[in-house]
């Protein structure tokens, strides 16, 4: 199975928790299949991402990184590489990437769909549609901030950043159930 078929298998096994997380579902479902391309970066109309909601091992916790290019505290996640196997390997590697954690357990299962637009690496605007999903780390998680953040912190579930926005927060509260 390629990425861009993991990517269809996921979105359309997965069942939505409400009409608009179902909405994005069938749009980015429908790109997908429109376009051969749609999980490479260089797909300039827009491009499937992974990310995750990195909890500790209690779940009480996320792990949040200091966006560099937006100056936000987000999830961790980015872009699909030629490597990845299928879509959860990307969000696993992303996790991992971006938070020096060693033996993160990643849940196969979708957990939010998000769409938003970014000027990324392609230096022109773009949307990002991107797939999220949750993992735990164990109890001995050790982190590092990698060169794609300023900085990374762990945060109460129930007590986000005050500018967290409302993808953020649905994906953080679903991570959590």
């Amino acid at each position: 199975m390629s990425l861009r078929d993991s990517v269809i298998a996921a979105l359309t096994d997965w069942a939505a928790p409400d009409p608009e997380q179902d909405a994005l579902r069938h749009a980015v479902l429908s790109f997908v299949l429109a376009r051969e391309d749609a999980c490479e970066r260089a797909c300039v109309p827009g491009h499937i991402t992974a990310s995750v909601a990195v909890l500790d091992h209690t779940g009480s916790q996320v792990l949040l990184t200091l966006h560099p290019r937006i100056g936000r505290w987000v999830q961790l996640g980015g872009h699909c590489e030629p490597e990845d196997t299928d879509i959860v390997a990307a969000a696993l590697r992303e996790g991992a990437e971006e938070s020096g954690i060693a033996g993160l357990r990643i849940a196969p299962n979708l957990v939010a769909v998000h769409v938003h637009p970014v000027t990324c690496s392609l230096g022109v605007p773009t949307r990002h549609l991107d797939l999220q999903f949750v993992a735990h780390a164990p109890a001995d998680a050790e982190i590092a901030v990698s060169d794609e953040s300023l900085d990374l912190r762990w945060w109460p579930v129930t007590a986000l950043p005050p500018d967290t926005d409302h993808a953020l927060a649905h994906l953080v509260s679903r991570a959590a159930r």
